[in-house]
């Protein structure tokens, strides 16, 4: 994707907050029409209106909640509505819940916000991708995907729920996701996908859900100086898949903290990707072919 940023319509999810809104401010700074996907109205508004005072980009703020199904199919008809094409499909909310929840649809909730959802949505947004030139997609994930471990006989973690391992899990299953979409799409296809480690960044709001512990040791980092990664290092890199030459010829990367790197090898296991993107399109009611 050589083109400027003002000639690209890009979608970040989770862009209210955090490095999504750094990144929002930066694409937006370069001239980009970037639609904001978030939960909270008031502040995806406000956003909104002052980047597209403040900066050379039009923006503008569509609100959803990433845990229903629902939601996500309305967000796509929403967004197909809105433009003509999509050129960056960014999915970066993300959360971590202390206690074991269940979504209406019956997923547990970090796998469903953190996995499905993304995978949903891509699934959906797939013919607007195609109406750009050249198109990526860009997943947030994380390092602590090295550590997770997916039971496909105990997705809704009945047996036993710990709030780190459902959000490592989440993570492996979005560089595995990342790896099969690029694995399909590998057809002379315009369409790339990269997944990054944005690095640890304790001030963002992903373990506002999550339990005591965590929030104050999540606290307590973020005051201490030099400790983990900022939110501009963490948007910075971000941009960076979404918009540098070198991550538009590229697919099925993981990026971490110094450049492309090997992620876990569960993660680039064909017959787990497979399983994985099969039991996906189950629990969102896709059939599994697709791209």
């Amino acid at each position: 994707m050589d083109r400027p940023g003002d000639d690209l319509t890009v979608l970040l999810t989770g862009g209210t907050s955090g490095i999504g809104a750094v990144a929002a401010r930066k694409l937006a700074s370069e001239g980009a029409t970037v639609a904001i996907v978030g939960r909270d109205e008031t502040r995806g508004r406000q956003l909104a209106d002052d980047l597209t005072t403040s900066t050379a980009g039009a923006v503008r703020f569509h609100r959803a909640d990433l845990a229903t199904q629902s939601a996500v199919r309305r967000l796509a008809a929403e967004i197909a509505n809105t433009y003509d094409c999509l050129d960056v499909l960014v999915h970066n909310a993300g959360l971590s819940k202390g206690e074991r929840t269940i979504t209406e649809d019956g997923v547990e909730l970090t796998l469903a916000v953190n996995h499905l959802a993304p995978y949903l949505l891509t699934h959906d947004l797939l013919d607007l991708l195609r109406g750009a030139p050249t198109a990526r997609v860009v997943v947030t994930a994380s390092g602590v995907h090295a550590r997770g471990e997916l039971d496909f006989d105990d997705l809704r973690l009945e047996r036993e729920y710990s709030a780190l391992d459902a959000y490592a899990r989440s993570k492996l299953a979005n560089v595995a996701f990342t790896v099969e979409l690029a694995d399909r799409l590998d057809d002379g296809s315009a369409i790339v996908a990269n997944c990054l480690h944005p690095g640890f960044i304790p001030s963002t709001g992903l373990f506002r859900n999550a339990g005591l512990r965590t929030r104050l040791f999540a606290r307590i980092a973020a005051a201490v100086p030099g400790f983990g990664t900022t939110p501009k290092t963490g948007a910075d890199r971000l941009v960076e898949l979404a918009t540098a030459p070198e991550y538009g010829r590229r697919s099925g990367r993981y990026v971490g903290t110094d450049g492309p790197e090997e992620p876990a090898p569960a993660a680039t296991d064909p017959e787990f990707r497979e399983r994985l993107w099969r039991v996906s399109a189950d629990l969102v009611g896709v059939e599994p072919e697709w791209p």
